[in-house]
């Protein structure tokens, strides 16, 4: 039967070409009467290679009987007709080699005509084009899961395979078919209706819940996909990141509520989809080339787009605290606990950066002087330090609270060695170059009280650093007392300079350096009489507060520091010094000594208790 078939099929042709025997439509309408006998016969006796046969010379028919005229209306007209039949096969037989072979032989003819008589030439009839797309991605949709819907049967991976490359290649074609249409206005509608596609059949599939549940996943995948494209398809910048940043949140209370893990996977994906183009965003933004100088404080695309971000972030991080178990799909696993930490972390993170960014973009175009500019930096970064502390004091996380301990420790080292320099050097910039901008000293005074909020956090934590090491507590102790030390003899030095510095009156002195020998006479009158008295006055407290509280560290600190300031003035301040400024270090030091030896004979009985039982740190 098959032989005959086929010479029935080389017959017309031959008569057609060969002797003109019949016109084309005649043979035309001959093949076609051929190839549904030959399908009738392939149901009749159920053979599937009769009906291969019959679709093969389905296909061959149009090129047999073709004179070079190129109808493409006649030629998908015919294919669509003979697609259809195989679609009535399908839900019949579910023979998937004719699935294949009629995908096979479709795809090739239409991707074939589209990259040869429609790009790249003119008048190109792309609306048909895309028309008769539509119509074989229908079809070859419903190929290929009508018989498994009906049969209630698994979708293997073969069925998967077609079903995404149709989805694929009819994406493809209507992308670049509607990018030649009014220069791609339709690509975001485009996409949103084959989500909408897919969402309606996955809808309907999911309530009957007789499908196959990978169909459901493919379907609801699809959905997901073309949802998250169709805004970076339709629009630009940052309407991107607000969309994948509500479409996150969206996702994963989806997936709470339906119980569908896919979904939840969908979320992360975007979530991290989202992080990526807030990334892009700042960059635009912050450091383009095309960022307006005018850019308002706060109310721009770039902030408010990492507001909704945070929030994005803030909810997801909310809906995982009501998410106790773990997640699992296939043969991936999602530990939920640690991605809410992750969450929580990219939160903090990104709130971070958010702030600075747009702190310094502001800070660059409003204030020239970069002392300044570093100094309010200063301000916000012990500023964020100390809301952290502040957010997790009541938190029982060990491991959190030491991180953020260990941030603050870093933010008062960054005062020491950066922040409060900074304010010597805006003083002397000031006073010795006439710089009018001094904006950064009176910052400098949030800084002081923002420090010192640090290092009360730091004190009060140090016992979440006894698990690992023993001895770094007692180390820190001694940081935190030299960093206090060293803060408050800055203090003294910017106020001495600051109300006592006259650039006016050293002005008028014959000498052109003499502003110059001012400040430097200023400072180092400062080092060697001011700074004795003070840390005399700091080894006091640390005395006076270590008696109190029975706390042995901090009067062995006390000794330490006085004994520094003894050596010191001995042997460095003694030199230069006038003698008003003699007889006033050594009568306060003295006055401070008698103190303290005063304040030790009338505690001996603590302080002989702490050696016979040593105190609890």
């Amino acid at each position: 039967v098959g032989g005959g078939l086929a010479v029935l099929y080389f017959t017309v042709a031959i008569a057609f070409h060969e002797y003109q025997i019949f016109p084309q439509t005649a043979a035309f309408l001959i093949m076609v009467f051929i190839t549904g006998f030959s399908i009738l016969l392939s149901v009749s006796y159920n053979r599937v290679e009769l009906a291969v046969l019959a679709l093969v010379g389905g296909f061959t028919t149009p090129f047999m009987l073709s004179t070079g005229e190129g109808n493409y209306l006649v030629l998908f007209t015919y294919i669509l007709i003979l697609n259809v039949g195989m679609l009535v096969l399908a839900y019949l037989k579910g023979w998937k080699i004719i699935n294949w072979i009629a995908y096979g032989f479709t795809v090739i003819l239409y991707g074939g005509w589209l990259s040869t008589r429609v790009a790249g030439t003119p008048n190109p009839p792309y609306l048909g084009a895309l028309v008769f797309g539509t119509l074989f991605y229908f079809i070859f949709f419903l190929m290929n899961i009508i018989n498994n819907l009906k049969e209630k049967a698994r979708f293997a991976a073969s069925d998967i395979s077609i079903l995404l490359s149709n989805t694929f290649f009819f994406y493809a074609a209507g992308m670049f078919l509607l990018m030649q249409i009014q220069k791609g206005l339709y690509q975001g509608l485009f996409t949103i209706a084959l989500a909408a596609f897919n969402f309606i059949f996955a809808f309907i599939l999911f309530r009957k819940q007789q499908a196959d549940r990978n169909l459901i996943y493919l379907l609801i995948g699809l959905v997901i996909t073309f949802i998250s494209l169709t805004i970076p398809v339709q629009l630009e910048g940052n309407y991107i990141t607000l969309f994948w940043a509500l479409e996150a949140v969206l996702l994963l209370w989806l997936a709470q509520k339906s119980g569908l893990r896919l979904i939840g996977f969908s979320s992360v994906v975007v979530t991290g989809l989202m992080i990526i183009s807030l990334l892009l965003d700042w960059l635009a933004v912050y450091f383009g080339t095309f960022t307006p100088v005018t850019m308002p404080v706060m109310l721009n695309k770039g902030f408010v787009t990492s507001v909704v971000a945070l929030i994005s972030l803030a909810a997801t991080y909310k809906l995982l605290q009501k998410q106790p178990d773990s997640w699992s799909f296939k043969y991936i696993r999602l530990d939920v606990s640690f991605y809410r930490q992750l969450i929580g972390f990219l939160l903090v993170v990104l709130l971070y950066f958010a702030l600075s960014l747009e702190l310094h973009y502001h800070l660059s175009i409003r204030i020239s002087l970069a002392l300044n500019r570093t100094i309010i930096s200063g301000t916000y970064n012990l500023a964020f330090l100390v809301g952290l502390l502040l957010g997790v004091r009541h938190q029982h996380q060990p491991r959190i609270l030491r991180l953020i301990t260990s941030l603050g420790i870093l933010g008062v080292l960054a005062y020491v060695v950066w922040f409060s320099p900074t304010v010597l050097q805006l003083l002397r910039s000031h006073f010795l170059s006439g710089e009018a901008e001094f904006i950064g000293f009176f910052f400098h005074y949030f800084n002081l009280l923002l420090v010192v909020a640090l290092i009360y956090f730091i004190y009060r934590n140090l016992a979440v650093f006894n698990p690992y090491y023993a001895a770094l507590p007692n180390i820190l102790r001694w940081g935190l007392g030299m960093a206090v030390v060293f803060i408050v003899s800055s203090e003294l030095l910017f106020h001495v300079l600051y109300f006592n510095f006259s650039g006016q009156e050293v002005a008028a002195l014959p000498r052109t350096n003499a502003a110059a020998t001012q400040f430097g006479h200023l400072i180092q009158q400062t080092n060697k009489v001011g700074f004795p008295i003070l840390w005399g006055l700091c080894a006091f407290a640390l005395m006076f507060i270590g008696l109190r509280r029975k706390d042995k560290s901090l009067r062995i600190m006390a000794l330490a520091l006085f004994t520094v300031t003894l050596v010191k003035l001995f042997t460095y301040d003694i030199r230069g010094i006038s003698e008003g400024g003699k007889i006033a270090a050594f009568i306060s030091l003295g006055v401070l000594l008698l103190v303290i030896s005063f304040m030790y004979q009338n505690i001996k009985r603590i302080i002989l208790a702490d050696e016979a039982a040593p105190e609890k740190e």
